[in-house]
């Protein structure tokens, strides 16, 4: 009895083994028939997945990975004719492939009980990868037109995963032909991507991935600084603005922020020698000079540098609105200090002669502010500083039109 018992038993698991080897079989005779159904495929695939005795069986692993492999295919042959495709299943699909064939490949090549390998699906998971490679790209396009950020990196992170797989180095080119372009282009499109994501790690990883190639390392090394500065990480935005200045000696972007942070951590020698010499490298530069102007400002212990700088800039470039704002403050800040101690003179007479000294310092102002705001019309400052102007200099007109602007009553 107790054999007969063990007997059925082993009946029963053969049964299920077979169950479930069947059900491998027949997900992909759904996927393949010319009425596909796929929802079933991937239900009976599932199964075979998790179940014991077929889950380290390759063939499972790739039976998984044709069955969406086939769904990409059907709705990427409608597309190629010109019919209705329907493309987030068609890119779903391609995304579902490689994770699953990288698993049958892992499986396919493992030392049988003999200790030889002998693969049975690798080479068709490697044609089929690098037959799809392209549609990668394609797909991360897809989704960063669409705005899906997050799903558009997830596309060109495979791009690059299949292309830097060993396994696939004998099928996939990396020199000098459109495969090695595309790359370069994932790496760049994921990092730029992911600064539309408020997800730090995920930015810093691909941009740091790009960053090791040449290709807009300027752009990338620029995007990098303002991720650490949204971090407020001024460490690691120090260090990688120096490295900025180092490969890209005239981009005043890395010099700028390099300043900012000396500035705001009360280390002005080193930024006042950073300005310089950016000065004498660049000594037709009217951003750097505008910028030195502010330096300058911000230590408060030296006007005529600040003003000459200002003026500086502006012979170099006088459309820029901050260098004519910053000149006008200049002037407006002086007036502003001898109107306070005019206030403080009890003598009518010498009163008089003070404030006509503040008004004259105000007309310096004035062109500069009025162009500033003709520039940057939005800019409050601008509109704050000339009503206050046109009130001292007793610009009736002129003062109630940019009262009504500021209150809202044009």
């Amino acid at each position: 009895m107790k054999k007969l018992v063990f007997t059925l038993g082993l009946c029963l698991v053969a049964s299920i083994s077979f169950g479930q080897k069947k059900a491998v079989a027949d997900a992909l005779k759904l996927a393949k028939d010319p009425k596909p159904n796929f929802t079933e495929a991937r239900a009976l695939i599932k199964g075979a997945l998790e179940n014991d005795e077929t889950k380290n069986d390759p063939k499972t692993w790739y039976t998984a990975g044709q069955i969406e492999d086939f769904q990409f295919n059907q709705e990427n042959t409608k597309q190629m004719l010109q019919q209705q495709a329907n493309e987030e299943v068609m890119y779903d699909a391609l995304l579902a492939v490689y994770p699953y064939f990288i698993e049958a490949y892992r499986l396919d090549n493992l030392p049988d009980a003999k200790g030889k390998i002998k693969p049975k699906y690798t080479k068709d998971i490697k044609s089929t990868l690098r037959a799809n490679l392209p549609y990668y790209w394609n797909g991360g396009g897809y989704f960063f037109d669409s705005r899906n950020y997050r799903k558009a990196i997830e596309f060109f992170d495979q791009y690059i995963e299949i292309s830097d797989n060993p396994f696939m180095k004998e099928v996939v080119k990396t020199t000098e032909d459109k495969i090695d372009s595309l790359y370069l282009y994932s790496n760049y499109y994921a990092a730029i991507a992911s600064g539309d994501l408020e997800d730090h790690d995920l930015a810093l990883r691909t941009l740091n991935r790009a960053k090791k190639s040449d290709f807009k390392q300027e752009e990338i090394l620029q995007s990098i600084v303002a991720e650490y500065e949204r971090m407020k990480d001024t460490i690691n935005m120090e260090k990688i603005s120096n490295e900025g200045i180092a490969l890209f000696p005239n981009n005043d972007y890395f010099l700028i922020k390099l300043i900012n942070i000396y500035l705001s951590t009360d280390r002005n020698d080193k930024a006042v020698e950073y300005i310089n010499t950016a000065l004498q490298n660049n000594p037709n530069d009217a951003i750097l000079f505008n910028s030195a102007g502010r330096i300058y400002e911000i230590i408060g212990d030296n006007f005529e540098k600040s003003e000459e700088c200002y003026k500086r800039s502006i012979e170099l470039d006088g459309q820029n609105a901050d260098s004519q704002s910053n000149l006008g403050r200049i002037y407006y800040n002086k007036a502003i200090v001898l109107l306070d101690e005019a206030n403080n003179i009890a003598d009518i007479k010498k009163y008089n002669e003070e404030k006509e000294k503040v008004k004259e310092i105000l007309k310096q102002a004035l062109p500069h502010y009025e162009l500033a705001f003709k520039l940057n019309p939005d800019a409050s400052e601008n509109k704050m500083a000339l009503r206050s102007i046109y009130y001292n200099l007793e610009m009736g007109d002129k003062y109630k039109e940019m009262d009504d602007l500021m209150n809202g009553n044009n």
